[in-house]
């Protein structure tokens, strides 16, 4: 049975316009429904893809800023989300979840920017913009996830060096440990090797369901590390 905070998203393509850009995504426009069976799910494809697209609108159908934060941010400093949202019908479990956050790595240091005007007396500034992006990126992971939560995070890596994706990894795991779930777009060979993980691809013009091995970041780093020399040569001499 499946045990998740978010089962299943449906999309009821009427609700979108006939001239909307999403109709033009090749992966999107056949989507009518996604499972979410696993307590981690990746997006993954080139860029492009759909993939963020998508993760924005399950993000602001369950009541996320379109910049991220928690459910308790509301601003916009520039308005750029997609009429996806108003589509998509969110299933959800039995569970209810006790806490949230949505990361962007593109709108990052506005969401650091808002924090610091949320402030008060009990909530005091963890002060984000005095440390690097990757410290920071990993501070907020540790003053926000926790137990019973969802989170929705697109392309964390972005920030972040390979020892600090090992170090989020471990992070996503004990929450996870604590009934948390994750729906994640990335592109890290390390964060997609999360254990029990399903993987969805927008590749080939269709979304659908693959193994790690089969994702383009493995394939491509594993061709890499394994064939350097080679590799670069080949791409040298074109």
């Amino acid at each position: 049975m499946n045990q998740q905070i978010i089962r299943r998203i449906e999309i009821d393509w009427s609700r979108i316009e006939e001239d909307s850009y999403i109709r033009e995504i090749e992966a999107l426009r056949d989507v009518e429904k996604m499972e979410f069976t696993s307590p981690v799910t990746f997006l993954v494809g080139e860029n492009g893809s759909g993939k963020s697209t998508l993760l924005e609108a399950i993000a602001i159908a369950i009541g996320f800023n379109p910049e991220g934060g928690t459910k308790n941010y509301h601003f916009s400093t520039y308005d750029s989300h997609s009429s996806l949202c108003e589509a998509i019908r969110v299933v959800r479990g039995s569970r209810k979840e006790k806490h949230g956050y949505f990361l962007r790595a593109e709108s990052f240091y506005n969401v650091a920017s808002k924090e610091e005007e949320y402030v008060d007396l009990l909530h005091p500034s963890k002060k984000y913009h005095e440390k690097s992006h990757g410290e920071s990126f990993l501070a907020l992971v540790q003053d926000h996830f926790s137990a019973n939560g969802i989170y929705l995070l697109d392309e964390p890596e972005a920030a972040l060096s390979p020892q600090r994706q090992l170090t989020l990894l471990l992070e996503m795991y004990r929450c996870v440990q604590e009934e948390s779930q994750f729906i994640i777009v990335s592109h890290s060979p390390i964060l997609l090797g999360f254990p029990g993980a399903s993987i969805y691809t927008f590749d080939q013009g269709c979304v659908h369901e693959i193994e790690y091995e089969e994702t383009e970041s493995y394939r491509i780093t594993k061709s890499f590390v394994n064939n350097r020399k080679r590799l670069l040569d080949m791409l040298l001499e074109e």
